[in-house]
């Protein structure tokens, strides 16, 4: 600043260094605040505007997700899979509209080619005849595919991230907010003091006594300058504040901290498209606003049903027609099965293996059949073990007379698909579940009307009754399993209306006595009560009436006692009484001359009836783990016995007259107290080495020629 006009008064000629001082002086007392600091307030007003917008990049909370979104967002969009997906769903969609009428399209490739591929089509049809081209579907080679499985798996993980918190939409909003308030604070104080900025600024300063001058008028150098800046800065700050004014009303007029897919699932028909809520919508909206194909491609990633038709195409890639074949082997009937175990899905290359009779899938999750199941024209046997299948009807046309045997595994029996009682020509029906607490007395299971071959049912579960629909298959039903865990099976009668039945299984079936419907059942040939709670069983004398009754297992019970009419089951062949608490054996067991087997290990037996001699043919006697000291001779003439099983007992001595069973050829020492083997071993000419299970020891002793003899081929 510099002084214009002249005064009169007091000349003392001030020199430059006075006129400095003055025009400093004036400079700090008279010129106003605004036009002083005006530059360094637009700065701090640009800082802060840009800490602002930029803060929540910098944030660790915010930038974290922007980054890790806008990456996987990239990924996503350049996929060869979001382009094979949208192909297809396309594709499927145009066939789906084609009718019998002549129709024209016409599409764009943005988005669902390659980038810059732009090339329009057109499908014509005459009324007669529907043309149409199936869309252009890019190959996957594995690493594809697994790359885009990754993808899946990271899409999933970041949307139950994100969408828990909304910190990403509140800071947003927090520095809009922000910015609106500062940029009106900002056009008012500078509308008000833009004025301030003059050119000739009037000074006061009381040295009149020594330059003879109390008041100058000094001029602002720059005024003009900053005049000019200033209305500038005005402008732009008005245009910013629009923007941001504008950025609010678009954050207000409508929730963006839920994002609807709708539109995407209607031009794409993945309908399993979710909604998503919080900041995970809140960027995608920021990412419409650029360009929403972005979404579009993003939102493959969050559809099953894309993730799915992914897995089925890496799980063909890995299970080739070869590789399965490999896995082909014979099961316990002799036919050739294919077992696969926790598969994410089930390889379409199953159904190329046409030879295949009988198919157990365990653990694998939501099996749905395709149409090519028809090319296994060998299927018989089909096992699901907690895995879920649906079946297209289709499917069970050709299922319906040529599947005979099912099992079906899971943890409820509710779970148990319907169409499985639709399958006419099934004749084995295995179903293990658990009933649902309040519906376990009543154990309801779907009819079983339809099923006009069974022959076979097995249900394992916690029913508190037989199920009544047993009754719908009580004219051909030959073996009925009941297997309940331990829980108590309270109601049979429905037991007594099974009039072909041949054999019965009840076991953990809770059961204290034997059923009296059991008594009922005159074509029952074999009746298996293990694992129960019998202690009694005075009832056998009612088995008389089961005139063809040939097997009875009544083996890991409490029994103590056999009693005394069991002579009467004179057809009975097979007696099973192992893991129980007898300590004796009634004499009249001898008069069961049917006898071929019979199982009385694992019980406290002390010693045993010489009347067992009586049971002529015998072929099979299992004594071990009990606490036996001594055999009786009667024992050995029973003739026809080809396997004995004495182990683990107290013996300390075996008859010579072992040499009569000339038909042994299994013979069970171990465990007891021998100090040698009678040479009238030699006699038991089916006997051979592998037969004889005993001490190393003992059997060096017997002689040279014996042991000779014994491991010849």
């Amino acid at each position: 600043m510099e002084g214009l006009q002249e005064v009169s008064g007091l000349k003392n000629n001030l020199d430059l260094q006075q006129y400095s001082f003055i025009n400093q002086l004036c400079y700090e007392e008279a010129l106003h605040w605004y036009p002083k600091y005006f530059p360094y307030l637009v700065v701090i007003h640009t800082l802060i505007f840009m800490v602002c917008t930029s803060f929540w990049f910098k944030f660790p909370g915010t930038s974290s997700k922007i980054e890790h979104f806008t990456s996987i967002l990239g990924k996503c969009f350049d996929s060869p899979w979001t382009t094979r997906a949208l192909s297809e769903v396309s594709g499927e969609n145009r066939k789906g509209h084609s009718t019998g009428r002549a129709t024209a399209t016409m599409e764009a490739g943005a988005g669902l080619g390659k980038a810059g591929e732009g090339e329009k089509g057109k499908v014509a049809a005459e009324p007669e005849k529907v043309v149409s081209e199936p869309p252009v579907v890019t190959l996957l080679d594995k690493k594809e595919g697994e790359q885009a499985k990754a993808l899946f798996e990271k899409v999933r993980k970041f949307r139950v991230h994100v969408e828990e918190g909304d910190i990403l939409y509140t800071m947003y909003i927090r520095q809009m907010v922000l910015k609106v308030c500062k940029f009106f604070a900002i056009l008012v104080y500078n509308l008000i003091y833009v004025e301030k900025i003059s050119f000739v600024v009037t000074c006061t300063v009381e040295t009149s006594r020594f330059t003879g001058y109390a008041s100058f008028c000094c001029n602002h150098t720059k005024a003009h300058l900053f005049s000019k800046l200033a209305f500038c800065y005005i402008s732009f700050v008005c245009v910013y504040g629009i923007t941001c004014l504008y950025t609010l009303y678009w954050l207000f007029h409508r929730p963006l901290k839920e994002y609807s897919f709708r539109s995407v699932r209607e031009d794409t028909g993945m309908g399993d498209i979710p909604d998503v809520k919080n900041d995970f919508a809140f960027m995608l909206h920021l990412i419409d606003q650029y360009d929403p194909l972005y979404s579009k491609r993003f939102a493959v990633f969050l559809s099953e049903v894309s993730e799915s038709r992914l897995k089925q195409l890496n799980l063909n890639h890995e299970w080739t027609p070869e590789k399965l074949r490999q896995k082909l082997q014979r099961n316990s009937k002799g036919q050739l099965e294919l077992a696969l175990c926790m598969l994410p899905g089930l390889p379409d290359t199953v159904f190329e293996l046409s030879e295949v009779e009988a198919l157990r899938l365990e653990a694998i999750g939501d099996i749905t059949f395709p149409p090519a199941l028809s090319q296994l024209v060998h299927l018989q046997e089909l096992s699901l073990l907690h895995s879920p299948a649906r079946l297209p009807f289709s499917s069970q046309i050709f299922l319906r007379d040529r599947l005979k045997v099912i099992r079906i595994k899971c943890e409820e029996l509710r779970e148990v698909p319907l169409w499985v009682f639709g399958l006419r020509g099934l004749e084995e029906l295995h179903l293990e579940g658990l009933f649902p607490p309040e519906l376990a007395r009543a154990a309801t299971l779907e009819s079983l009307r339809e099923l006009k071959q069974l022959k076979v049912l097995s249900l394992r579960s916690n029913a508190g009754k037989v199920p009544a629909s047993v009754t719908d298959v009580a004219s051909h039903l030959q073996r009925l399993s009941l297997h309940n865990d331990g829980a108590r099976l309270l109601a049979l009668n429905s037991l007594k209306k099974l009039a072909v039945l041949r054999e019965l299984e009840l076991v953990a079936c809770g059961l204290e006595r034997i059923p009296h419907a059991v008594f009922s059942l005159g074509a029952l040939q074999e009746l298996d009560l293990k694992d129960n709670h019998l202690r009694s069983i005075e009832e056998i004398l009612s088995f008389q009436h089961c005139r063809k009754l040939v097997t009875l297992r009544l083996w890991h019970n409490q029994i103590a006692y056999v009693p005394e009419h069991v002579r009467k089951l004179r057809v009975l062949e097979q007696l099973y009484l192992s893991h129980n608490k007898l300590e004796a054996l009634p004499t009249q067991l001898g008069m069961c001359s049917g006898l071929r087997l019979l199982d009385v290990s694992h019980n406290g037996l002390r010693s045993l009836p010489p009347e067992l001699g009586l049971l002529q043919n015998l072929q099979h006697l299992a004594l071990s783990y009990n606490a036996l000291e001594a055999l009786p001779d009667e024992i050995f003439f029973c003739c026809k016995l080809r396997t004995l099983l004495l182990g683990y007992n107290h013996l300390s001595h075996l008859s010579p007259q072992v040499g009569a069973l000339r038909a042994l050829s299994r013979l069970e020492l171990k465990g007891n107290r021998l100090e040698a083997l009678p040479e009238e071993l030699g006699n038991c000419g089916g006997l051979k080495k592998v037969g004889l299970l005993v001490e190393d020891t003992l059997y060096e002793g017997l002689p040279a020629e014996i042991r000779e003899k014994m491991e010849e081929e």
